[in-house]
């Protein structure tokens, strides 16, 4: 597709400046968010300048000790290299464990892409072994592993395949959160939770029978649907150069741009025999693209003593820097249609941006109530409370769950059902409760770091648990489409027949009767 890709519980930090998402009691993701300095290449860099610590820079003895022991045991892992140039990776951080300035020499690849993939090797090293959650690094000797990793990037050939020796580093850690990602990737990423694109509007995937480019939807009022764009129309060229053995993220990268520029598309109308008439041709311009995580509907039903009763339906498919704003302004439309009670289906929500689904929690609770309580490498424990919220509606309200709702899913459905907001109906969710920084190094590519884990409001363990529903529901169309069940011109019947649906409006009926709007 051309602007999606999954989402993470995710901290953000970008090349340039620190962007804490988290209040300043969470002191752990403080340190985790990086900023840059410019160091003339050879010599790579690592600089974590801290606002913590601007003080005199000091090196401990102890410290200066285990700085030499490691540059000399990572200069003893190369020897016979001695053609090598040497170059210097200078490492500054704000953990009490670590020096505050640590400097690493390793010999210069001759491969100008494995050379910078050593760079980036160096990069996440530091950035891992100041800020990762286990500070044992799954019992291993962190310094060790990366002499170890040197040695088997230096001789290689491609980036590809250094790389490839990172995310070798990465796995010994044990976490799977832990990892890296390609440039390209992560373009992806930032575009999935920033909710935004600069492009022409276009879902497309590979057709797997026929490995065709189509189309799989556009987004209302782009520039692919005014142009008349349709579901299952073929991709056959994108300016002038044709797709074959392209695939979707290559062919998406070919149809974004700067906004105000333009890209001419010819495709193979879908739902045509395949005459010459059916090819056409079109300039599409490039506009800024807004994603919205959101889609909502107003279900009316009749209640057990024959009211008709409205009950506003919100589906939220991830955590993204909007879903809080979509939301809130979703609840007040649907306030001044006269909705009685509310159903917030985060099935198959994969989780997104931690602040997204914190921001989300506040739009129905009140007062200083704690949304989650995160747990540090050390083991402190710190509540993250709101400050006088003010809840947007108090009507009843039901939250649906399965075992595809991760992360953020899981912080914001704790959130509201510890502190008394909503019932949970559905199935056991995914239970992952851990929370990774997200950190763009130096070559576009990005690092993901595992740094806290949470636990809910009432202190209970999530990760590799989940979260038990109060209500379980069967599973009948649960396992149905997702583009077909949000597109669907009989949306509301759809969403009538689906079980876990009917559940939930029993259970808003009987907390309606009860009086017992929270």
């Amino acid at each position: 597709m051309e602007p999606l890709c999954p989402n993470f519980d995710l901290l953000k930090s970008s090349r340039l400046t620190s962007i804490p998402l988290f209040s300043h009691r969470f002191s752990c993701l403080n340190r985790g968010i990086s900023k840059k300095s410019s160091v003339s290449w050879p010599c790579a860099s690592y600089n974590h300048n801290s606002n913590y610590h601007q003080a005199v820079k000091r090196e401990a003895s102890r410290q200066q000790s285990s700085g030499h022991d490691l540059i000399r045991s990572i200069a003893k892992g190369f020897i016979g290299f001695s053609a090598a140039t040497m170059a210097l990776a200078s490492i500054c951080a704000d953990s009490p464990a670590f020096a505050e300035s640590l400097t690493v020499a390793f010999p210069v690849s001759r491969s100008q892409e494995v050379n910078t993939v050593q760079r980036t090797l160096v990069e996440a090293w530091g950035l891992i072994r100041e800020t990762f959650v286990d500070p044992t690094f799954n019992h291993q000797d962190w310094d060790l592993k990366l002499q170890q990793t040197m040695v088997e990037i230096f001789p290689l050939k491609s980036a590809d395949a250094a790389y490839g020796k990172i995310r070798g580093m990465l796995s010994t850690l044990g976490d799977p959160f832990t990892r890296i990602i390609s440039p390209k990737e992560y373009q992806s990423f930032r575009i999935g939770s920033d909710g935004n694109l600069q492009g022409v509007g276009l879902f497309i995937s590979v057709e797997p029978k026929t490995g065709h480019l189509v189309v799989l939807s556009c987004v209302e009022g782009s520039p692919a649907a005014r142009a008349g764009i349709h579901e299952g129309d073929e991709l056959i060229e994108i300016n002038g150069q044709r797709l074959d053995g392209i695939d979707s993220e290559a062919a998406a990268q070919r149809l974004r741009g700067q906004a105000g520029t333009s890209v001419t598309v010819k495709l193979h109308a879908g739902n045509d025999s395949g005459s010459g008439s059916s090819i056409k041709e079109v300039k599409l311009p490039r506009e800024l693209i807004r994603l919205s995580p959101l889609s909502s509907t107003v279900i009316p039903h009749r209640t057990a003593d024959g009211r008709l009763s409205k009950t506003g339906y919100v589906k939220l498919s991830t955590f993204s820097q909007t879903a809080a704003t979509d939301m809130e302004n979703t609840i007040h439309e649907m306030e001044n249609q006269g909705v009685q009670s509310y159903i917030l289906d985060l099935r198959n929500n994969p989780g997104g941006l931690v602040k997204a689904g914190l921001d989300v929690a506040q739009i129905w609770l009140d007062g200083t109530e704690t949304l989650v309580n995160t747990v540090d490498r050390d083991g402190h424990m710190s509540p993250i409370n709101m400050i006088n919220g003010h809840a947007v509606t108090h009507d009843p309200l039901v939250i649906l769950v399965n075992e595809g709702s991760a992360s953020a899913s899981e912080i914001l459905a704790g959130a509201l059902h510890d502190n008394g907001r909503a019932i949970l109906v559905g199935h056991k969710t995914f239970g992952k409760g851990k929370i990774q920084s997200v950190t763009e190094l130096h070559d576009g590519s990005a690092l993901f770091v595992t740094v806290a884990k949470y636990l809910s409001p009432a202190l209970h363990d999530i990760d590799q648990v989940g979260i038990a529903p109060d209500v379980q529901c069967t599973t009948d169309m649960l396992n149905s489409p997702k583009e077909t069940l949000m597109k669907d011109k009989s949306f509301v019947s759809s969403l009538e027949a689906d079980s876990c649906i009917m559940v939930a409006e029993h259970e808003l009926d009987i907390q309606e009767s009860k009086g017992t709007a929270s």
